[in-house]
């Protein structure tokens, strides 16, 4: 695989790719409709040692009150929510599909995850897997 961009709004925080995901998909967490302002978070899991910061240095935010929190990073100058990093997925970089200089460089999402929490107004094209949790 050649190698893809990405980063924040205002570009402090530049980021790459090196790796195909392991999950390409959408997800629809209470906690990603906090993050996306109420949509589903479309993200790619990449592998561990296929993602790389090359400009900047992200902020980072874990709930204290959770006991195995998912870690968010995201710009501190423009906000931009980067990625995630999940205890579940040791080492992966759960990116925000939108960050990606060009985000349609990967097929669509090819599943719905945690659709139990999704909310009326949040569309699941027809045809896609659909899981009420993360998929075993």
């Amino acid at each position: 695989m050649s190698k893809i961009e990405g980063g924040c709004y205002c570009k402090a925080v530049r980021y790459e790719v090196t790796a195909d995901p392991i999950i390409n998909a959408q997800c629809h967490c209470r906690e990603c409709q906090y993050i996306t302002g109420g949509s589903a978070n479309v993200c790619l899991v990449i592998p561990p040692g296929g993602f790389n910061y090359t400009k900047g240095a992200p902020k980072q935010f874990a709930r204290k009150d959770l006991e195995n929190p998912v870690t968010r990073e995201f710009c501190a100058e423009c906000g931009t929510p980067l990625l995630s990093r999940s205890p579940a997925i040791p080492g992966a970089a759960i990116i925000k599909r939108g960050t990606l200089d060009n985000p349609m460089a990967y097929p669509e999402p090819q599943l719905a995850i945690f659709t139990i929490d999704k909310q009326p107004y949040q569309n699941i094209p027809t045809g896609m897997p659909a899981f009420e949790r993360m998929p075993g």
